[in-house]
Formats: C-alpha cells, sequence, structure tokens
C-alpha cells in the first residue's frame, strides 16, 4: 500500500446547522481526566515536599495546590465566551501566580495549624464535608460547562459516591488522632509552590498551550508532547499515590514509593518527547515525498494514548493533515487530507479582535467553512475528533460560531460533534494499531 494516499478535497459547500446539538462526552471525559491528573500530580508533590512532617494532610493540600489553577474554568460564568478563552490557562497557571500566590495560602494555612484548630472534631468534620461537596459540585460543574445542561443521574451518582465515602471517613479519619502538626510558614509555602508550579510545567507538555509568563507575555507555551489525557501517565501514577497513602507516615516505604511515582511518570514524559522526535522525522519525510511543500508543520499525539498522532502541514492555501501509528508496519504517515483554509471568507475582519484572539488561541491553525445561515465556522486545525479525519464540519474538537454583526465579528462555541461509543472507539483502536 503506498503510504501516502492523496485526495484533494474541494472548497466547502455551505455547512446546514445541526438540527440536534450532539452530547460532547469527549470534552467531558478529557476535562475531568485533566483535572484528576492534575490533582494525583498535586498530591505526589504535596507528600514529597511535606509529608513526614504532616502525613496524609501534605496529600492532601497538594491536591487542593494541583487543582487550583483549573479554577479558572469558571470564568465562564462571568465573562463573554471569548474573554474565557483568554483567560484559562492563564494568569493561574502562570510561574507568577505560582510564585506569590503560595504567600497568602501559606499565611492562611499556617495560622490554623500553629493555633491548634486542626485537633477539633468540628474542624475535622467541617473539611470533610467541604472537600466533598467540593468534589461532588466539581464533578458536576465540569461536564455543566462543556455541555450547558445539568445531569440529573451525574448528581445522583456523585452524591451517593459523597456520602459513601464520608461513611467511609467517619469510621477511619474522623475517629482517628493524626498526631500533632509541627511545620512552619516556609514549609507550606513551598508545598504550594510546588503543587502550583507543576500544574501548568505538565499542561505545557500537551498541545492546548499554556500562558506560563503572564503577566509579561501572553505566548502560549505547547510543546505538543503529551495528550491531554493519557492513561499511561495517569493510571499508574494513581496507583503509586493510593499505595504511598496507605502506609504511615513514618514508613520507610512511604516516599520510595511516591517517588517512584513522579519518577515513572517524568520518565514517560521523556519517552514522549522522543515519540514526537521520529514523527517529526517521518512527518518531513512524508511531505517531501509527496511533494508537498509548506511553511510550517505541528504534530501531536491524539487524545487518550501516545502511539497515534497527527501531522498538520501549513501552505500558502490548506494544511496537509495525516496520521501516523507506531503499530503500522510501514512506519510512515498515511492518509493525507488536503484541509482548504478558506480565510478568504473573513478577508474583511483580519483586524477584529475576536478573530484575533481566536488565531492567537489555535497558533494560527484554523480553516473557515461557510454556513446555510450566513454564519462562518472557525475551526481550530490542531484537534480532531477521534478519528482525526477533519473532513466534516462536527469533525474538529474546538469549532466556533462567527456572526457578522454591527461592524464586528460575534463568537459562539459549537456543541456540536459526534457521541463518544463503541464505534467511535473502534475507528480509534485500529488506527492507532495503524490499520488505516
Amino acid at each position: 500500500m503506498n503510504p501516502i494516499e492523496p485526495w484533494t478535497q474541494s472548497p466547502n459547500p455551505p455547512i446546514t446547522q445541526s438540527p440536534n446539538p450532539q452530547s460532547p462526552n469527549s470534552r467531558i471525559l478529557a476535562v475531568t481526566m485533566d483535572s484528576l491528573t492534575q490533582v494525583v500530580l498535586g498530591a505526589a508533590v504535596g507528600e514529597a515536599v511535606l509529608g513526614r512532617k504532616v502525613g496524609h494532610r501534605a496529600m492532601l493540600w497538594g491536591a487542593f495546590a494541583g487543582f487550583l489553577p483549573d479554577l479558572d474554568i469558571t470564568s465562564s460564568l462571568v465573562f463573554d465566551e471569548i474573554t474565557a478563552l483568554r483567560i484559562h490557562r492563564g494568569i493561574t497557571h502562570s510561574i507568577f501566580f505560582a510564585v506569590f500566590f503560595p504567600f497568602l495560602l501559606a499565611w492562611v494555612v499556617q495560622a490554623l495549624y500553629a493555633k491548634g484548630i486542626y485537633k477539633r472534631a468540628i474542624y475535622k468534620q467541617g473539611m470533610t464535608i467541604v472537600g466533598l461537596i467540593a468534589i461532588m459540585l466539581t464533578a458536576n460543574f465540569l461536564p455543566y460547562m462543556v455541555t450547558e445542561a445539568f445531569n440529573p443521574k451525574l448528581f445522583a451518582i456523585t452524591f451517593g459516591i459523597a456520602g459513601a465515602l464520608y461513611l467511609l471517613l467517619n469510621y477511619t479519619y474522623l475517629k482517628k488522632n493524626e498526631g500533632e502538626v509541627h511545620t512552619t510558614y516556609s514549609d507550606w509555602y513551598w508545598l504550594f509552590f510546588w503543587g502550583i508550579l507543576t500544574h501548568p510545567i505538565l499542561d505545557s507538555f500537551t498541545a492546548y498551550g499554556t500562558q506560563l509568563f503572564l503577566p509579561f507575555s501572553d505566548y502560549r507555551v505547547a510543546f505538543n508532547v503529551i495528550s491531554v489525557v493519557d492513561p499511561i501517565y495517569t493510571v499508574p501514577f494513581i496507583l503509586f499515590v493510593t499505595i504511598a497513602s496507605l502506609l504511615h507516615r513514618g514508613a520507610k516505604w512511604r516516599p520510595i514509593v511516591n517517588w517512584t511515582g513522579i519518577g515513572l511518570s517524568s520518565l514517560y514524559l521523556l519517552f514522549c518527547y522522543y515519540h514526537k522526535t521520529v514523527v517529526n522525522k517521518s512527518f518531513e519525510r512524508a511531505l517531501t515525498e509527496a511533494d508537498r511543500p509548506y511553511s510550517r508543520y505541528m504534530t501531536s499525539p491524539v487524545i487518550f494514548n501516545n502511539v497515534l498522532w497527527i501531522g498538520v502541514a501549513e501552505d500558502d492555501s490548506s494544511y496537509h493533515h495525516g496520521y501516523y501509528s507506531f503499530l503500522n508496519e510501514e512506519k510512515e504517515f498515511a492518509e493525507f487530507n488536503d484541509l482548504p483554509k478558506r480565510h478568504d471568507l473573513l478577508v474583511d475582519y483580519e483586524d477584529d479582535p475576536t478573530l484575533k484572539t481566536l488565531r492567537w488561541f489555535s497558533n494560527d491553525y484554523y480553516t473557515l467553512m461557510p454556513r446555510t445561515d450566513g454564519t462562518v465556522q472557525y475551526n481550530d486545525a490542531r484537534y480532531g475528533i477521534l478519528d482525526v479525519k477533519l473532513d466534516g464540519a462536527d469533525d474538529y474538537v474546538f469549532k466556533f460560531i462567527l456572526t457578522k454583526e454591527n461592524g464586528g465579528l460575534e463568537m459562539n462555541e459549537s456543541r456540536d460533534r459526534p457521541d463518544l461509543n463503541k464505534e467511535t472507539f473502534r475507528v480509534l483502536w485500529n488506527r492507532i494499531m495503524g490499520r488505516w
């Protein structure tokens, strides 16, 4: 089989607006798993910094610090969509925030422990209830941010889980003496500093981009090395952190187990970086052999794995899009698609602030499609749904509907995308295995 199967896509016909929005389950799963990964990383970092002194409390505060930057997702409750797009992975994901916000957090928490409040039963009960409510609300809020719809079934499930956890904790932690806490302000500062800082550092290895250098620069750092959701990174990490949490804080093996989890996850990131160098070389070779000129390109892994990768190369009028699997015997990119840019659809709006923000968000990798209702669909060409073909209007993870009003552009993010189902995962599995 020829490793490159070129085909030319004709200019996009107008898109018919979907009558019924489809469930964006892939976005829900990605957002939830991403937050879970950051919580686990934060817990491991908290244990590494302060576990010997405060035991399980270090993991809990570390998990809080690891999740804290993602609270910027609530910006969409206050601001319009285009502003919220700029805020997410913004200042709370910056080095500046990681350096300065822990000064306040450390002061509050040190005061809490210095006054002995942590010994009181009402404190333990209150913190447990607040923590469980926070987890339950987060589990419901993140999907709501994606679907804009309340899910009663999910609420009932999370409420039941929170209740069961409370009963379990009531017979373990809440009736157990965790021991004295002797800490300093500096101890808590370093826990929160490392717990917060490791969050945007990990995010920087994904394709989404992280504004590490705010407020001095809005440059989005994105190494495109690992997927936002990668079970091989997260699941073993959870296992090691869980095992460490079951050991007494003075146990010799507790820090060893915890650092093993941190070390293996870090080594996996290096392995993913090696994967990227191999993919880049293959993509450059494939583009040359297919006689496809390009001015720049990017590669990144498809969600849920690091075996299947996409490549997007740009020329004057289109993007050359293809994918690569390490399990494919020919070790070459396959099925290049030529995606027309159609940037001419908004040629009169190049200075519009909404368009500028979207171009900044997508790093200028975008296509435009006309819609039958007179609007224009803006597609972020860096992301595709699990079959990664990008030959349909609903095949993009991030797509925005632009309406021309009063000489400017108004933006609404489209929620229309295919459901996650057995067929979707079957297609993904076949592509991971190198079966085109």
